[in-house]
């Protein structure tokens, strides 16, 4: 048999700046998950002047047709190979989409006149529906391009830990600067907060997606596509129906990674954090950034766990044991917010008042509760996306299809729908207590809101943690397996480069 470059127990192989840079582009579109995704709602409600519910519907309602151009651009990147090969144009075109469609939906809309309230309907759904197409196209990537990046299953863990640098450097620096300019230029509810914050957005993730397309440049060619290496799949959409009636991996892989991301898109919502920190515990300013960084700080070591654990029980052990210790933490989040009593000091967050440091019992235990879950929950919350790249792995195991574009945008489907739901539960909810504009860091607190908030920020939350747990318990792909498959795929590879069929290496190799 001959011997290629990458040995055959691990087979194709990352270098250490690529298994830095290539994430980086998960970073680059987690920009635009904060930019839009968390204030595109409030933005539509309060700088436009949309209906509150039309706003949070509307999210919902573009991320739905978000879901649905997916299986569409990942069949289209399986067919793609050019001289710039199968990755790098989708991710540099998205960006630059995404780019314009937002600079002219924050900066441009604001001064569409009032009397013209029709024009600012219709520009915000074409602005946002275009926004999404650049959205898909940068985003399957992320997922698509691993297959390509390495096959090594002790490698593939150390993505989930790149990809969270990534997320720092993008989504990170975003939630870190949004407060700070809403202290110093302008609240959320008015239109100069989002002149200052675009521009910034949209030059970190430039810099992200050149930092990403370095990371895969070497990578993004046909000898690392797959076991045929020179073919492109002619995959029909249609098949999307055979894979998902097949690879059960797949199918459990969804539902953990919607849970995941309904979880993390919900108790993160800025609406959310406005009405915890702000509305309830009186001092927006004083919490939530502390509180973040509190949250990234818990986070670090949790993910060196995960990565350790992955790498020596492979990434499902991984992702069940640090669901379970969010779950468990988040009970005590659930208890401390029952508990909470509008006014009184050892009933409420006391972290930075005055100028000085105020910590009480309560405080105390809110911050080892909810920073050990949020710690256990962040370091899960991109575990599937290297997850999705096993999956693939597995359906050319299984069929002899490379197919990675449509393997990741049908991951990304049911994980958007699901994810989709976040803006409008959050609409809905507030709606609910007689709120009509989504509330922001200045909105005085209103009964109800107490249930509203423990509902969104640990119910929820933790329902869709306990729906990942029972997914993945009978799921197959364990670090034993994936050695298993990682080595027939390469032998099945190695037989084809010298000329045997790919049906003929599908029955020699199993």
């Amino acid at each position: 048999m001959t011997k290629t470059s990458d040995n055959l127990e691990t087979g194709n192989r990352a270098k250490l700046y690529q298994l830095v840079l290539f994430p980086l582009n998960n970073g680059a579109t987690n920009v635009y998950y904060v930019l839009v995704l968390s204030y595109i709602a409030t933005f539509g409600s309060n700088v436009l002047s949309l209906g509150v519910v039309f706003a949070s519907v509307m999210v919902t309602g573009m991320r739905v047709f978000d879901a649905f151009t997916d299986p569409i651009i990942g069949a289209l990147m399986d067919r793609t190979n050019g001289r710039f090969g199968k990755f790098r144009p989708f991710m540099l075109i998205g960006n630059i989409i995404m780019a314009l469609a937002i600079t002219a939906m924050y900066v441009l809309t604001p001064f569409i006149p009032n009397n013209m309230m029709g024009f600012r309907y219709a520009s915000f759904v074409l602005l946002y529906a275009i926004w999404v197409i650049g959205y898909t196209f940068q985003t399957s990537c992320t997922r698509a391009g691993q297959t390509v990046l390495t096959s090594d299953p002790s490698q593939r863990p150390m993505f989930t830990i790149f990809n969270t640098v990534g997320s720092l450097a993008g989504m990170g620096v975003m939630q870190f600067l949004a407060p700070i300019i809403r202290a110093n230029v302008a609240d959320y509810a008015n239109a100069q907060f989002y002149r200052v914050l675009t521009p910034i957005g949209i030059t970190v993730s430039i810099i992200l997606t050149i930092l990403a397309v370095i990371g895969i440049w070497e990578k993004d060619q046909p000898k690392y596509f797959g076991i045929g290496g020179t073919t492109q799949e002619k995959v029909k959409l249609s098949e999307y129906v055979e894979i998902i009636k097949n690879n059960d991996p797949m199918k459990r892989l969804m539902v953990a990674g919607a849970g995941c991301k309904l979880a993390l898109s919900v108790a993160t919502n800025t609406t959310v954090l406005c009405m915890l920190y702000g509305s309830m515990m009186g001092n927006y300013d004083g919490l939530y950034l502390p509180m973040m960084i509190l949250g990234y700080v818990f986070s670090v070591p949790f993910f060196l766990l995960t990565v350790k654990t992955s790498q020596k029980k492979g990434q499902k052990a991984s992702l069940l044991r640090y669901v379970t210790v969010a779950l468990l933490c988040y009970l005590g989040v659930f208890v401390l917010l029952i508990m909470w009593q509008q006014g009184i000091p050892g009933r409420n967050l006391t972290l930075i008042s005055e100028g000085g440091l105020h910590i009480n019992l309560y405080t105390v235990l809110f911050i080892l509760f909810f920073g050990i879950g949020y710690g256990a929950y962040y370091s899960t919350a991109d575990m599937p996306i290297p997850m999705v790249a096993d999956c693939s792995d597995y359906e050319t195991y299984r069929s002899g299809k490379y197919i990675p574009g449509i393997m990741g945008t049908l991951f990304s489907l049911v994980d958007k729908l699901v994810s989709s739901l976040s803006a409008t539960i959050v609409g809905i909810a507030v709606s609910l207590i007689g709120i009509e504009s989504l509330p922001t860091a200045e909105t005085p607190y209103s009964s109800g809101m107490n249930a509203v908030v423990i509902i969104l920020f640990c119910v929820i939350p933790m329902i869709a943690w306990i729906a990942t747990l029972i997914a993945m318990k009978g799921y197959i792909l364990t670090g034993e397996k994936m050695k298993q498959i990682q080595q027939v795929n390469q032998k099945r590879k190695e037989a084809i480069a010298g000329g045997m069929s790919i049906e003929k290496a599908m029955e020699e190799f199993k």
